[in-house]
C-alpha cells in the first residue's frame, strides 16, 4: 500500500484555506476531497497521521481530525484497523452530498466525439473479420494490416519505416506503460516536461522511475538550458516529450532546438520516448514536421494514437522502435495482457488511407472551438489570460492567482467537472493555471465557461479567505 507523506500532503494542499469562508476543516476536507477526485491522491493510498498532517500545516490536530471525519462521512476516506486512513471514492449507496445533477459536464478530458463515417468502417472491419477468426488472436505486435497501414504513413511523412518496427497496442496509455516498464528499472532518473501529460507520470512513476522535470511554457517553449542540463547531470535513462504539439501547451520544439537535444540525449545513452498523440493537430495552418524520430535513429521511440484523432472509443495506439526494442518491449507485454482486440486493428486499419481527410476536417473544429474558446473567456472571464494555441486540443490558461484548485471545485458545484492544473505538474505546482479543453461542440462550450464564471465568481466573493496579492488580481 502506497503512503503519502505529511509533507508531500501538505505540498498538495498549498493555499488549502483558500477553499472558502468556513470552518478550517471542510476547506481542508474539501481540498482533500479535490486530490483524491482529481487523480493526485491514487485510490488505496494511506495518508497521513493526524497529528504528522496537523504539525505539518500549522493547524490544531482538531482541524485534521474534524476533516478527517468528514471524509469518512462522504466516503472520500476510510480508516482502517492497523492501516491508517486510506483514500477510497464514495460507494453508490453512500449518504455523501450528491453529485450535480445529470447532465453534468467534463471537461477533465480532453476528447472529440467519434468521426462521422467511423461505423461504416466498422462495417467494412467486420466483412474482413472471419480471416482472422481461425487464428488464436493472441498477438503481441498486432495485425499485418494495421502495422503496414502505420509504416507507410510514418514512410510518407519523411521516416521510413516497415511493419516489424511498430507494436500496435491498447491505446497511447498502454503504448507508454509497456515502454516504461522495459525500460526504467526502480530508482532510474526519467526526465519529463512540466506541465505533462498526468498518466504518463504515473505510469513511469509505477515503474519506478525518478522523475526529472523540465519546465515548458505557452510563451517560450521549452527550457533548454534547463533541458540540457537535466540530460547532462542526471543521465536519464528515459526522456518522455511531445515536442509536436505539446500537451497542454500546444506548443512545437523548434527543428535546431530538437537536433540538440537528440545530440546530448545520444551522448548521455538516454533514450527519447515521443508522443506523437497530437503531432498531426497543428492548427496555424504550418506543415507537420518530419517524425522526430528522424534525427534520433534507434535512440527514439515513438508513439502514437487515433484516441484524439478518430475517437476514445477506438483503443488502439501503436509503438514505432527498431526491432530489439521491440521484442524487449513485448516479452513485458505478455507478462500483463495477450494482444489488441483484433476488430478494432481492422477498424483502424480501414480508416487509416483516409487519414489525411480525417485530420483536416478535425483541424477544422479545433480552429472553430479554440476561437469560440477564447471569445467566451474575453467575455466572460476577461481577467483570465488565454495564450495563443497553435495546435492541440486544449488551453493553458493563467488564472492571474494560484486559485486552480479552488475554481475546480467550485465548478463542480456548478455541474463542470475540471482537472486543476497541479494535475499536469508535480509537487502541486501550476495553481495559476487551468487546462480548459476546446474540443466540445459549441454549445457544451459555452455552458462550461457559463460553469467557470459562476465558479470564479464565488470565489471572487470571499474576500476573507483570499490574499492581498490574489484579491487585487482578481480586483
Amino acid at each position: 500500500m502506497a503512503t503519502l507523506s505529511a509533507r508531500s500532503l501538505a505540498t498538495f494542499l498549498t493555499g488549502w484555506r483558500l477553499s472558502g469562508a468556513g470552518a478550517a476543516y471542510q476547506s481542508l476536507a474539501d481540498r482533500v476531497r479535490l486530490l483524491v477526485l482529481d487523480g493526485r491522491i491514487p485510490l488505496g493510498t494511506r495518508l497521513p497521521a493526524e497529528r504528522e498532517l496537523a504539525a505539518a500545516l500549522g493547524v490544531s490536530r482538531t482541524t485534521v481530525s474534524s476533516a478527517y471525519a468528514a471524509l469518512r462521512d462522504s466516503g472520500h476516506i476510510e480508516s482502517l484497523r492497523g492501516s491508517g486512513s486510506v483514500a477510497r471514492l464514495p460507494h453508490p449507496s453512500a449518504t455523501s452530498a450528491p453529485e450535480p445533477a445529470d447532465d453534468l459536464l467534463d471537461f477533465s478530458k480532453a476528447t472529440l466525439p467519434a468521426i462521422p463515417g467511423v461505423a461504416a468502417y466498422a462495417e467494412r472491419a467486420v466483412m474482413k473479420l472471419p480471416a482472422f477468426v481461425g487464428e488464436s488472436g493472441y498477438d503481441p505486435y498486432g495485425v499485418l494490416a494495421l502495422r503496414e497501414q502505420i509504416a507507410a504513413r510514418y514512410t510518407r511523412r519523411g521516416l521510413p519505416t516497415s511493419p516489424d518496427e511498430v507494436m500496435v497496442t491498447i491505446g497511447a496509455q498502454h503504448a507508454i506503460s509497456l515502454v516504461a516498464r522495459a525500460f526504467v528499472a526502480r530508482g532510474d532518473r526519467v526526465l519529463v516536461e512540466s506541465p505533462s501529460y498526468p498518466h504518463a507520470f504515473e505510469a513511469l512513476r509505477n515503474a519506478g522511475g525518478r522523475l526529472v522535470q523540465v519546465a515548458v511554457t505557452s510563451e517560450d517553449g521549452w527550457d533548454e538550458t534547463a533541458l540540457q542540463q537535466a540530460l547532462q547531470r542526471t543521465s536519464p535513462s528515459l526522456g518522455y516529450l511531445m515536442p509536436d504539439t505539446h500537451n497542454p501547451t500546444g506548443r512545437r520544439m523548434p527543428h535546431d532546438q530538437r537536433e540538440r537535444l537528440v545530440a546530448t540525449a545520444a551522448r548521455q545513452g538516454t533514450r527519447l520516448v515521443v508522443d506523437e498523440t497530437m503531432s498531426e493537430m497543428q492548427l496555424d495552418g504550418s506543415e507537420a514536421p518530419t517524425p522526430f524520430a528522424s534525427l534520433g535513429g534507434d535512440l527514439v521511440i515513438t508513439i502514437g494514437s487515433v484516441g484524439k484523432s478518430v475517437w476514445g472509443g477506438l483503443r488502439i495506439g501503436w509503438i514505432r522502435a527498431n526491432r530489439d526494442d521491440l521484442q524487449r518491449i513485448a516479452r513485458i507485454r505478455f507478462a500483463n495482457d495477450l494482444g489488441t482486440p483484433v476488430l478494432d486493428q481492422l477498424i483502424v486499419a480501414e480508416l487509416m488511407p483516409d487519414m489525411d481527410g480525417i485530420l483536416a476536417g478535425r483541424r477544422t473544429q479545433l480552429r472553430e472551438g479554440r476561437d469560440l474558446l477564447a471569445a467566451l473567456l474575453r467575455r466572460r472571464l476577461p481577467t483570465w489570460r488565454m495564450p495563443e494555441v497553435p495546435g492541440g486540443l486544449t488551453a493553458w490558461v493563467n488564472l492571474g492567482a494560484p486559485i486552480s484548485s479552488q475554481v475546480a471545485l467550485a465548478a463542480r458545484s456548478e455541474g463542470l467537472v475540471i482537472a486543476a492544473g497541479p494535475r499536469f505538474g508535480i509537487d502541486g505546482v501550476f495553481e495559476r493555471f487551468l487546462r480548459i479543453p476546446f474540443s466540445y461542440p459549441p454549445e457544451e462550450l459555452e455552458r462550461g465557461v457559463d460553469a467557470l464564471a459562476r465558479a470564479y465568481a464565488a470565489i471572487s466573493r470571499n474576500p476573507i479567505a483570499l490574499g492581498a496579492e490574489e484579491l487585487a488580481q482578481i480586483a
